[in-house]
């Protein structure tokens, strides 16, 4: 066995004093139920993030983070993978680091040319890369970064540790969106797990709090109103900073938009706006949410405005925030371009909607997003009930292969 069986046996007797099965943990925690039983049992080796977790779950004062801390150090405990020994012992010297940066940190004029410099310069890189590409061709390009950047990590000590582990969780982060836009909702919540711990590893808590957001995000797609409030709320009761509770907020006003409820949601949106108002900090990292967007309350009050049944404020607040989008965000264009023309449809406006959707359809062909295809099929539905118009049939192809896109 991996890890001695007190963290499993510790878990496995909370879980049961409080009456729930391996399924009910796997719902809470975003483990699967096969693993959770594994880790009961001693199997396979706990991680921080599912003890800090099911601490708090349960009540236990702390109690599972103690066991993971001290079962991490066991003299019996067989080495962990490449991550997890990065992440539990921070090994290897700054000597290390510079030889395989070939010298080490510096600086050109005001330019940082520091390793974690570099990677967070390069995911800025990646996510405008990803606006014009399609998420599978992402993936594997992220997934090697990580693989980069927690190496790099393990050779290094002291605040450059840090700061590379808290890269690699933005990569990791990243990589849970455009798992999420592959259709993949179960690894693009792994990916945020593992994003957390590795944010944790390198002294930053915040991440944790943005993973509900993220997982905010998926309930919504799902059509889960309750859960999506739910999620954001939780998010907003934690000490996380302004930014992340603002995401929060913007994320349970789509969930009261969703439920119908228009008071909810606009009290929702006031306070996210009042939250992002804030200055964010440079110095802890790249920025988390979307950076393409000039006013992303306004935009998201567009889309709730369509789910609470008034698409023609909804279509007036989208066309005026997406002229706003920069020409590279294809992919931004497209969403928040495609929820317009879902607006325009329903308002009965449908020359405008084919003539707004035309050039997004070819986009989404060649760039799929399962995520903004929710949209496609909303798009689908309303112009079928002008099926004879002669705009919507020489879209009908365009249509046909967006909705098939990445399938």
């Amino acid at each position: 066995m991996d890890v001695p069986l007190r963290f499993g046996a510790e878990l496995r007797r909370l879980r049961e004093g409080a009456g729930m099965t391996l399924k009910q943990l796997a719902e809470v925690t975003t483990y699967s139920t096969g693993h959770l039983s594994k880790i009961e049992r001693g199997a396979n080796p706990p991680t921080m993030n599912l003890a800090q977790c099911c601490d708090a779950y349960f009540n236990a004062g702390g109690r599972l983070r103690r066991l993971f801390a001290a079962e991490g150090q066991s003299p019996g405990s067989k080495p962990r993978p490449a991550r997890r020994r990065v992440i539990a012992t921070g090994m290897g010297s700054l000597l290390a680091a510079r030889l395989a940066d070939g010298g080490g940190a510096g600086h050109v004029g005001d330019q940082d040319l520091s390793p974690g410099a570099l990677f967070q310069e390069q995911l800025y890189q990646m996510k405008r890369l990803g606006q014009s590409l399609a998420p599978a061709a992402m993936l594997p390009v992220l997934r090697s970064q990580v693989y980069t950047v927690t190496t790099l990590a393990s050779r290094t000590t002291g605040s450059s540790r840090a700061g590379l582990l808290v890269t690699a969780s933005r990569f990791a982060e990243y990589i849970g969106w455009m798992a999420q836009e592959n259709g993949d909702a179960t690894t693009a919540l792994r990916a945020t797990a593992e994003a957390v711990e590795l944010a944790q590893a390198g002294g930053n808590t915040e991440l944790a709090d943005y993973a509900l957001v993220r997982r905010a995000l998926v309930t919504y797609y799902d059509g889960d109103a309750l859960g999506t409030v739910a999620l954001a709320r939780q998010a907003q009761s934690s000490a996380a900073p302004p930014r992340v509770r603002g995401l929060a907020a913007q994320r349970e006003a789509q969930g009261h938009a969703l439920a119908g409820d228009d008071r909810a949601c606009g009290r929702a949106l006031e306070r996210a706006r009042d939250l992002l108002a804030a200055d964010v900090d440079p110095r802890i990292g790249p920025v988390l949410g979307t950076t393409q967007l000039k006013d992303p309350v306004s935009m998201v009050e567009g889309w709730c405005l369509y789910d609470l049944g008034r698409p023609r404020q909804a279509a007036d607040v989208l066309e005026h925030q997406c002229r706003r989008i920069a020409p590279h965000a294809l992919n931004t264009r497209a969403r928040y371009g495609l929820r317009h023309a879902l607006a325009l449809a329903a308002s009965g406006e449908i020359e405008r909607s084919c003539e707004t959707a035309r050039e997004l359809l070819d986009f989404m062909s060649v760039a799929p997003s399962a995520t903004i295809r929710t949209d496609v099929r909303r798009l689908d539905r309303e112009w079928s009930r002008f099926r004879g118009n002669p705009p919507v049939r020489d879209l009908r192809p365009a249509l046909a292969n967006a909705l098939g896109a990445g399938r």
